[in-house]
């Protein structure tokens, strides 16, 4: 590594490795919720080392950080996950010292837990407990069982209701998928989308109706963020700054848009299970295997690697250890209590 004189010169200009950081992250066109992560974490490492500039501890100091993490901070798996990524991109792409396999680091291990599912009936008095926008959306949630992101960033052109399917670009793992498009969804989600052109015409006519746009697709089609297509089917009430360009634009909604509805949702409803957007495609993959699809065909929908991350949903759908059938109820008891 560097010397330690030049790198704790750096540390006087901490704010340019942090540009740094920025700069890396958006070549490699990660989300800007990665960029704030990631960002974070760093500045967290970086206090937790006295402020010293990260080439001058290196790996034991990252270990002494991600074990502070796992025993003093008591932090989920998936957080202290997040908080190596976010170290082992800074030492990887940004410092180029990569760092070797942390054999001393204590994993925060999560817990292995099964999905909360609803029942089909509680999923229709959770939908009915809804309107609008909100239920349009966590319609798609449940009918095509769509990770809140990409309702989130669903567009115009990815909606075809000639083949009643959408196109997930970029989901999880920077994969495209194809996934079916429910059937009741389809005349609501119509006159929602004239809704959308009128807002998106009337921003054209104040001079805005600019969206933003993946990779480097503004510079190669210059008029594209202003055409009908790359709008977003659930955009913002209101015009907003984009925190990487300035540029004034209209972006989707916020996710607490829809996760507050799902839960007010939930409580009008009462559902007493814990109720979130992702709990809706859970109850998608559940509902498809309990009507008898194969399992290989929900993998697909789902988007999921392997058959085995579906497979958690068979012991949901009753197909597991829900498809015994229990010796209590194989003999006749006396019904009295007390």
């Amino acid at each position: 590594m560097g010397s330690e004189d030049s790198a704790q010169g750096d540390t006087n200009t901490r704010p340019r490795l942090l540009e740094q950081v920025r700069d890396a992250i958006r070549l490699r066109h990660y989300s800007l919720r990665t960029e704030e992560a990631y960002g974070y974490w760093i500045k967290r490492f970086i206090y937790f080392s006295g402020k010293r500039h990260p080439l001058t501890v290196g790996a034991p100091q990252v270990t002494a950080f991600l074990n502070y993490l796992s025993r003093g901070r008591n932090v989920a798996a998936s957080t202290q996950n997040q908080a190596l990524s976010a170290l082992l991109f800074l030492y990887k792409e940004v410092l180029a010292e990569p760092l070797p396999w942390l054999d001393e680091l204590e994993r925060a291990q999560r817990p292995a837990r099964l999905p909360t599912v609803l029942t089909r009936a509680e999923a229709q008095r959770l939908l009915a407990a809804m309107r609008g926008t909100k239920w349009l959306m966590a319609s798609l949630l449940y009918g095509a069982g769509l990770r809140l992101t990409e309702c989130l960033k669903l567009r115009v052109k990815d909606v075809d209701f000639g083949y009643r399917q959408i196109l997930v670009r970029d989901g999880k793992g920077a994969k495209d998928r194809v996934t079916m498009l429910p059937e009741g969804a389809i005349e609501p989600l119509k006159a929602h989308l004239v809704e959308v052109r009128r807002l998106h015409e009337r921003d054209l006519a104040d001079g805005y109706g600019d969206v933003e746009l993946p990779d480097a697709l503004a510079r190669k089609y210059p008029r594209a963020p202003y055409e009908w297509a790359w709008k977003f089917v659930f955009p913002s009430a209101k015009r907003s700054i984009d925190p990487r360009t300035g540029v004034i634009r209209r972006h989707h909604v916020y996710e607490n848009y829809v996760t507050r509805g799902v839960k007010e949702a939930a409580r009008a409803a009462r559902i007493v299970k814990p109720v979130s957007c992702h709990t809706l495609r859970h109850s998608f993959a559940t509902h498809l295997l309990e009507s008898g699809y194969d399992i290989r065909t929900v993998q697909e929908l789902l988007g999921h690697d392997s058959v085995e991350t579906t497979m958690v949903y068979t012991h949901v759908a009753g197909l597991g250890g829900r498809g015994v059938k229990s010796p209590l109820d194989q003999v006749k008891a006396p019904h009295a209590i007390g």
